[in-house]
């Protein structure tokens, strides 16, 4: 039994990109019904196209969420090879999974059919809108949400000084312009309140045009307004990109690294190739790029 849990922990949570042709197709196979699941969850949200087929897609629905169910229990029994000898056992490994942010997402993406046959009177709507979160189990297979969120939390201390100054920008616009308009358009602008409505969509350089100044000094406040917008997407946008940018000169560092180990004897094994193979398609790293290290590593 625990060589069987092993084989089939590796098999759904090893490397999507393993050279295990048995990995590689149950992968596939996960990934083209996650992918065909959102497509009729879109398509079905179109009335006349539903009612034509409500049939498939009630059939088609429910083979799904026993597809994903079936994938999370075997996910969730699985999981405990990861800790079969350490302390806590499996039980610590299915705890790991289930408060990890990818199990969180395969149970979510199928409690909202359970969630409605226990509590019939819930938004039909919503539930349908969370089926969408099923979207998000291709993270497990792509590396860019968790490299966002890698990002994100890396420069975090940069991002809340960000969104502080943010913040009062919107209190003092939103302040300034209610003074400014309320008495030319109390209705739009009745309160400090309505005209954060209108400062939020020019910071983010949105401006639907629904709210418009039209006193010389509210047009001079939207004007420094749309300026502070654009100086902040301009903020965001560096902190994103650095963030990245050390990131993959990190991942280039790594996989420097793990081919002057692999060349320190001066011969490639087939178990050393196979494992640079995977690194470099793991870190999206191009043929040039490879060559120049591998060339370095060969001279070093």
């Amino acid at each position: 039994m625990k060589k069987l849990r092993m084989r089939v922990y590796q098999i759904l949570d090893g490397d999507p990109l393993s050279t295990s042709t048995l990995s590689r197709a149950v992968h596939a196979l996960i990934i083209f019904v996650i992918v065909l699941s959102v497509f009729v969850i879109i398509i079905e949200s179109h009335t006349p196209i539903y009612e034509a087929g409500s049939d498939f897609f009630i059939i088609f629905e429910r083979l799904s969420i026993a597809f994903f169910t079936f994938e999370f229990l075997l996910r969730l029994w699985a999981r405990g090879a990861a800790y079969e000898a350490a302390n806590g056992g499996p039980k610590r490994g299915r705890f790991e999974y289930l408060r990890s942010f990818h199990g969180i997402i395969d149970l979510l993406s199928i409690a909202p059919f359970y969630l409605q046959l226990l509590f019939p009177g819930l938004d039909l709507r919503m539930l349908r809108i969370l089926r969408l979160l099923r979207l998000l189990k291709l993270s497990r297979y792509n590396s860019a949400l968790e490299d966002l969120v890698r990002a994100v939390k890396s420069e975090r201390h940069s991002f809340l000084a960000t969104l502080y100054i943010i913040l009062i920008v919107l209190i003092l616009s939103s302040a300034l312009m209610y003074y400014a308009e309320s008495a030319a358009q109390p209705e739009k602008l009745a309160s400090i309140i309505h005209a954060m409505y209108w400062s939020l969509i020019t910071l983010t350089t949105v401006g639907y045009g629904d709210i418009s100044p039209v006193t010389p000094v509210g047009q001079l406040v939207a004007s420094f307004t749309a300026l502070l917008g654009v100086a902040t997407v301009a903020i965001f946008t560096g902190i994103i990109a650095s963030s990245f940018s050390r990131q993959i000169a990190r991942r280039r560092a790594i996989f420097e690294q793990e081919l002057e180990k692999a060349y320190e004897d001066g011969v490639l094994s087939k178990d050393e190739d196979a494992f640079l193979t995977e690194l470099k398609a793991r870190f999206d790293l191009s043929d040039e790029e490879v060559e120049s290290m591998r060339k370095r590593a060969i001279k070093s």
